[in-house]
């Protein structure tokens, strides 16, 4: 007995420290959340655009020039280089996703990136737009037609584009960028180090054009067309051009940020305000706490003690829950909202097999103490199987899904697993902590009619 009543109160301990956490970390909550210590201040809540406000942006990418089995490879790049380029603007948690196939009809493949907060459009298409294209291209072949243009003075302009092949190197392959000066002339210059594949390619293209011309290209423009004197296997190369010092130290800002592995087009963008994204919230945080009462009220009426321990449990769930989601963290969505606020009928369901298990072994002739453990027992397979399959499907939601249902998806998935241990673990620990062995009218009084044995009914008529 005083085992089971220890192991309340360890688990009460635990769930108020949770509680603790989550209202200290949660700035609408803890009116003092600006004078927190850094751990607790590092916990709020991840709100998606949706909710917080912001841009979305969809950019198509143009992997033509890349091979088919390399479009993966260099969408993730692609990505990363993306988050890179928005995390040094100090956006609040971005979001940056590739879109296999696209999700607007014939666009190929695409990024879809999400900026809370940042509510100006153009702001945050420069913002993407301002990250270089790095390409280096080696002479073309002799017989390689020349394309040319005529002025109005009649003078022909061989273009220089023609003259150069792309190769396998772009920024891809660029692991840092430094502002350095010429020793003898004074002028800066960008130096580049490649990665291990970038260092491979590099010294391949440097040997096969010894003597000749590798133009280095920024944005679609030749800005250095260095002839190559021997093979250059450190992976090392250096722009140079009419750069003043801070032009160079901003385009080695903007390369160190990450130059694009391919192209990229603007498709479309939209803009969410901070007031749509606030009622959202608060609707969502409204149906949560009236849809928690209701099924309160309807616990404590139908189950009476069990009921008001199942409530209990629910609020532990909710606690832990929450914790969860900013831990990991979660970034929430209206349809992640909604995914928790179903974990949570997930959670009560589990509570009433479980009840409903007990009064059947209660009825049969157990006492309270005995039908409390076999009813846990025998509906425990039932509670595992359905909570399962609604595993099974937030996976396969999660897997498949656009970044809507994903949302919507692990919320519900973390709500049903957390309910698995609330409900059979927690209302089992303070049931037995009760030590209710007898049933007579007090114990009827306190778990309701229902729970009354075969034998005490029949002495009651």
């Amino acid at each position: 007995m005083r085992h089971k009543i220890a192991s309340a109160l360890l688990v009460l301990i635990f769930g108020s420290g949770i509680a603790f956490f989550v209202y200290k970390t949660e700035p609408k909550l803890n009116k003092n959340f600006e004078t927190q210590n850094a751990f607790f201040k590092k916990f709020p809540f991840r709100l998606g655009l949706d909710l917080s406000g912001g841009s979305h942006l969809i950019y198509k990418a143009d992997v033509s020039a890349v091979e088919s089995s390399e479009v993966g490879n260099s969408m993730d790049a692609l990505r990363d280089v993306i988050e890179r380029r928005v995390n040094l603007f100090g956006v609040s948690e971005p979001v940056v996703q590739v879109q296999h196939g696209g999700i607007i009809s014939g666009s190929g493949e695409q990024l879809i990136v999400d900026l809370p907060g940042i509510t100006d459009i153009k702001q945050a298409v420069e913002m993407i737009g301002q990250t270089p294209i790095l390409e280096f291209k080696t002479e073309a072949p002799n017989d390689t037609p020349q394309t040319a243009t005529v002025d109005k003075d009649g003078k022909v302009n061989l273009d220089i584009g023609s003259q150069f092949v792309k190769t396998e190197l772009t920024g891809r392959y660029l692991k840092k960028a430094t502002l350095e000066f010429d020793q003898n002339t004074r002028e800066p210059r960008v130096s580049l180090q490649f990665d291990d594949t970038g260092t491979k390619l590099f010294a391949q293209i440097t040997k096969a054009n010894i003597g000749k011309m590798v133009a280095i290209y920024l944005d679609g423009t030749p800005v250095s067309t260095p002839v190559v004197r021997e093979e250059i296997p450190n992976g090392q190369a250096v722009i140079s051009g009419s750069f003043t010092p801070n032009e160079a130290k901003l385009l080695v800002g903007r390369l160190n940020s990450g130059a694009l592995p391919v192209p990229i087009t603007l498709l479309s963008t939209q803009t969410i305000g901070a007031t749509l994204g606030e009622s959202a919230v608060n609707a969502g945080v409204k149906a949560a706490i009236i849809g928690f009462l209701l099924v309160t009220i309807f616990l404590i009426l139908w189950y009476r003690l069990p009921g008001l321990i199942a409530v209990i449990a629910l609020s532990f769930y909710t606690a832990i829950l929450l914790a969860i989601f900013k831990l990991l963290p979660v970034t929430l969505t209206a349809a992640g909202i909604g995914g928790f606020i179903i974990s949570l009928g997930m959670a009560v369901d589990a509570n009433v097999l479980i009840f409903e298990r007990m009064k059947e072994e209660i009825r049969k002739g157990y006492n309270i103490s005995d039908g409390i453990h076999t009813g846990f027992k025998r509906a425990w397979t039932s509670v595992r199987d359905s909570n399962t399959s609604s595993i099974i499907t937030s996976i396969i939601l999660f897997w498949l899904g656009t970044p809507l249902i994903k949302g919507f998806a692990l919320t519900f998935g973390l709500g049903v697993l957390v309910s698995m241990f609330s409900a059979i673990t927690i209302s089992r620990i303070f049931l037995f902590a009760l030590g209710i062995n007898k049933n007579n009218n007090f114990t009827s009084f306190l778990f309701g009619s229902g729970f009354s044995s075969a034998k005490n009914m029949t002495n009651n008529k």
